[in-house]
C-alpha cells in the first residue's frame, strides 16, 4: 500500500508548479488566493521563513511578518492550490533551520543579515565589453 501512495505522490508533484528555492532566514512574498463568496481574489504576504518542514506532499513552510507591531506567523502548505506563485524578495544568512530565537527577538535585534552575492570586477567588465 505504501508503494502505491509513493507513486500517486510522484505524479502529483510532477505536475504542480515548480517552486523557487527558498529557505529559513529568507525574506519571501506569498500570493494567496482568498475565495470570498463568488469573488477571487489574491492577497500578498511578506515575511521572513522561519521553518521548513517535512517533504513531498506534507510539506509546510512558516512565515513571520510584524502587522501593526503585532507578530503574525502563518503555515503555508507548499503544494496547496491557494497559493498562487511565491517571490524570494531577500537571501538571509542564517545559520539555523528554525528561527525560534526571532519570536523573542524585537525591532532591529530581529533583523536578518542578507546573503551577499558573488560579484564580478567592473574592469573585467569593461575589457570584454570593448
Amino acid at each position: 500500500m505504501s508503494n502505491l501512495l509513493k507513486i500517486v505522490e510522484q505524479d502529483y508533484l510532477a505536475t504542480q508548479k515548480a517552486l523557487p528555492d527558498f529557505k529559513a532566514g529568507d525574506t519571501v512574498n506569498v500570493h494567496v488566493k482568498i475565495k470570498e463568496g463568488a469573488k477571487e481574489r489574491i492577497q500578498q504576504y511578506q515575511g521572513v521563513v522561519i521553518q521548513r518542514k517535512n517533504s513531498g506532499n506534507g510539506e509546510t513552510f512558516t512565515v513571520r511578518k510584524i502587522s501593526a507591531g503585532i507578530a503574525v506567523e502563518r503555515i503555508f502548505p507548499t503544494m496547496s492550490p491557494f497559493i498562487d506563485k511565491i517571490e524570494v524578495l531577500r537571501r538571509g544568512s542564517v545559520r539555523r533551520a528554525r528561527l525560534y530565537y526571532l519570536r523573542d527577538k524585537t525591532g532591529k535585534n530581529a533583523r536578518i543579515r542578507e546573503k551577499k552575492k558573488a560579484v564580478e570586477p567592473k574592469a573585467k567588465a569593461v575589457v570584454e565589453a570593448k
